[in-house]
């Protein structure tokens, strides 16, 4: 098997002052014939079909894997494979069948071998927060764009790296090795965060920062270094990190230190504090006599430090020598100015600017797969037969309970509202007595239009035209099955008329897909036939309404009775009237809140998309078996089931409590209803004028129910229409593909055609003529026809 390691030397640079993460290395793995043979047994699909996926995936773990280097093309392979994994993770199990072996990035003769897609996916994430480490090490630091450049790529490895500690390697289901421990990795995300911290500084001393600026940032990279001199020392990552390393971050935490107390020594003597800089002199010189100790007195630290490190410390040890020495004489000769102990100094208060950035291509790859970062997504079509089983279970049970539970509930309750209020005929009544003559605005506003859509007549061309669709679509279903049933005589009639075994399969078994499409689209047109004879009896009963609301304004006006009678004389009118337009307005006001409260239930159940957590689901499942082959059941996403919708029970709640307060305010309407009825016993004709508004109101509700109607009505049949278009080619096409295969099995000629097959199946194209399915596979009317040559 090939290898596509590498020498750890040429991974780094051992010039730099920095530290880069080596790249883990790997040998080469194929995922072509585990995921086909995958596909083939847990899905519905023939996994020809994805024959380019599955080289695109193995095309991309090469590039991947292969010629590591510390530059951008490497970075981006390692990106987009990752990318592609995480969705292929929503795909397929983690145990697919296909074994990654990897090397430990710093001891790379220790490796870990796991049948494991997550391992996988950290792995190569591991290797992606590698190149940005390697990419900020190959920076010159030597200018501001550089250090500039330097600074967001350490930035972005500590992101990538704490990142797959916090995120991904707790998915990982195999014993990891130590360079992908919890530790190792929160020190890399240290570490880096240490680098970038230190990239500031360097741009701080270049611009010529204030030296307190100055000093404040190097005391933020000293305690990150002593933060990762801390963590590197857990456990057994001492003895598993590179030789030098820990002596490293020991020399730059002590370094650092120093450099806080001479920059601030050096502001203390811009501001005259001449006292205060000799003792922050002291204290720099304790920190660079430390580093002197470790270096001088153990000659392995020299040894395992780089030569940039010990330029630095050496430079460093000789300014703060000299510039103590300065002030010192300066102090005891001209200021005399007292000099405080080290330990009672002030503390430098740090200044923070790194911090952990993970690119967001790696936080959240699903957005931007079908973008240039990561290509098209692979297997996208690939979803398992029973998640869509499950899906559509699960998308009837939240139907039934949003739309026929819940919805139903709200709808019977303003049913129930508008049915005690048309008893008590409201607001008509009410209506009549604040204008006796001419016609409400929601009734003149319906009434507009009904004309603009062409009153009466519009409506019944909108209700023919979807009779004529319906009779259109059951002919086509109709002719689609006469080509099933024609051919499955003839098949008869073939194998009757020869003594020898007829080598082909039985009309049975290749239009079970066919005939299970006719009988669902039966069904769907007998819906559809009853729900326009629901419309029809609707626009029949309410036709002579329909008709006066198309007509002009002032003939509508004319059939309303009017009155201009004396006003009601009872002192208490104007209260009374009042009260129960108050308590009219509530109920306008409570409808209004309610529908909006529907609105957002809909939009609630509309976005309640159960497909992510049932390929979730799945996957927890997939962990659990002991084979990669799969056999999923429906009642297994029972529990996630009832989880998703639990979360509509609080709508019970809110039913229970618009049904409790709208009882109390029809109770409150009927009593104040009785006295305005007492109120307005002297108008003989405010009762035939409040009939009349009352069923123009009612004409124009329904008149929009069944405009609304239709014209869905128009855009489902032409969806529906084109499908059956299409299912009756496919039934015709096959029909006469068997026509010609049964000629053939009998040695005849199309002319020579006996009587027993004169009948060939009706409605037969020509274009279809010269082909026939595969003898072998089932018929699948999106597959081309092909035919055998005559023997």
């Amino acid at each position: 098997m090939f290898l596509f390691r590498q020498p750890a030397a040429a991974q780094h640079n051992d010039t730099s002052a920095m530290l880069a993460v080596n790249f883990k290395t790997t040998e080469k793995t194929v995922y072509h014939k585990a995921l086909a043979e995958y596909i083939a047994s847990s899905y519905a699909e023939p996994p020809e079909a994805y024959r380019d996926d599955l080289r695109v995936l193995d095309e991309l773990r090469e590039a991947a894997t292969a010629a590591l280097d510390a530059n951008t093309s490497v970075l981006k392979r390692n990106i987009r494979y990752y990318g592609q994994l995480a969705f292929i993770l929503s795909k397929f199990p983690a145990d697919v069948n296909t074994r990654f072996t990897w090397y430990n990035s710093f001891t790379p003769d220790s490796e870990t071998s796991s049948q494991d897609l997550y391992f996988e996916r950290a792995s190569v994430l591991f290797n992606v927060g590698a190149v940005y480490s390697q990419l900020g090490c190959r920076e010159s630091h030597g200018d501001k764009d550089s250090l500039n450049r330097a600074f967001n790529y350490f930035q972005q490895a500590a992101g990538v790296f704490g990142h797959l500690q916090q995120k991904i390697v707790g998915e990982c289901r195999t014993q990891l090795t130590t360079d992908m421990s919890t530790y190792m990795l929160a020190t890399l995300e240290n570490l880096m965060l240490c680098q970038a911290q230190e990239c500031v500084w360097h741009r701080s001393v270049l611009t010529r920062m204030k030296d307190v600026n100055i000093a404040r940032i190097a005391t933020h990279v000293a305690e990150l270094y002593e933060q990762t001199t801390q963590t590197a020392s857990q456990g057994s990552l001492a003895s598993t990190i590179p030789n030098g390393w820990i002596d490293h971050l020991k020399v730059k935490g002590l370094y650092f230190r120093a450099e806080a107390q001479l920059r601030k020594s050096m502001d203390c003597l811009a501001n005259t504090q001449y006292g205060e800089e000799v003792a922050r002199l002291q204290a720099a010189q304790e920190y660079c006599s430390q580093i002197n100790e470790l270096v001088v007195y153990d000659q392995r630290w020299s040894k395992l430090l780089r030569a940039a490190v010990l330029e630095m410390v050496k430079s460093q040890a000789e300014l703060v020598s000299s510039n103590r020495t300065r002030a010192e004489h300066d102090n005891d000769v001209i200021y005399l100015d007292t000099v405080p102990a080290v330990p009672s100094l002030a503390d430098i208060s740090p200044y923070k600017l790194a911090q952990s950035k993970v690119p967001e291509v790696i936080e959240n790859p699903g957005k931007f797969l079908g973008s240039e970062e990561l290509g098209p997504p692979l297997f996208k079509g690939l979803v398992p037969f029973v998640i869509h089983q499950a899906a559509s279970l699960y998308e009837d049970r939240k139907d039934q309970l949003v739309n026929k539970d819940l919805i139903t509930a709200l709808d019977e309750l303003t049913a129930d509202c508008e049915s005690v209020l048309n008893s008590l005929n409201l607001p008509h009544a009410l209506e009549a007595i604040q204008k006796p003559i001419g016609l409400p605005p929601n009734i003149l506003i319906g009434a507009d239009e009904i004309r603009s859509e062409g009153g009466y007549i519009g409506i019944k061309r909108l209700l023919d035209t979807a009779l004529a669709s319906n009779a259109h679509a059951t002919e086509l279903l109709a002719t689609a099955e006469k080509a099933l049933s024609d051919e499955a005589r003839e098949d008869t009639q073939v194998r009757q008329s020869t003594t020898k075994d007829v080598e082909r399969l039985e009309s049975a078994d290749l239009t079970n897909k066919f005939r299970a499409e006719i009988a669902k689209y039966r069904d769907v047109l007998q819906r559809a036939r009853e729900s326009d004879a629901t419309i029809k009896a609707q626009v029949d009963t309410w036709s002579k309404f329909f008709a006066l609301l198309g007509s002009p304004r002032d003939e509508i006006e004319r059939q309303v009775p009017s009155t201009t009678a004396n006003p009601i004389t009872d002192p208490q009118h104007s209260q009374i009237v009042g009260r129960l337009q108050q308590y009219m307005d509530e109920v306008t006001l409570m409808k209004r809140e309610r529908a909006k409260s529907m609105d957002k239930l809909k939009r609630v159940a509309t976005e309640d998309d159960i497909t992510p957590a049932l390929n979730e689901e799945m996957q927890r499942l997939a962990a659990m078996s002991a084979t990669p082959i799969l056999q999923f059941e429906l009642h297994q996403f029972e529990d996630l089931f009832a989880q998703k919708l639990d979360k509509y029970m609080t709508w019970r709640k809110y039913i229970d409590e618009e049904r409790e307060a709208q009882t109390e305010l029809l109770d409150s309407i009927r009593e104040a209803n009785q006295a305005f009825l007492v109120a307005r016993s002297n108008h003989p004709l405010l009762q035939q004028r409040e009939k009349a508004l009352s069923n123009l109101e009612s004409a124009t509700k329904r008149y929009r129910e069944a405009s609304f109607n239709l014209h869905d009505g128009a855009r489902f049949y032409a969806s529906l229409e084109a499908e059956l278009q299409k299912l009756k080619t496919g039934c015709v096409d096959f029909a006469m593909a068997r026509h010609l295969e049964a000629l053939e099995l009998l040695g005849l000629s199309h002319g020579e055609t006996p009587a027993d097959l004169a009948q060939t199946p009706e409605h037969i194209g020509s274009a279809s003529a010269q082909q026939q399915p595969p003898p072998n596979l089932v018929w699948d009317p999106s597959m081309p026809l092909k035919y055998r040559s005559p023997k």
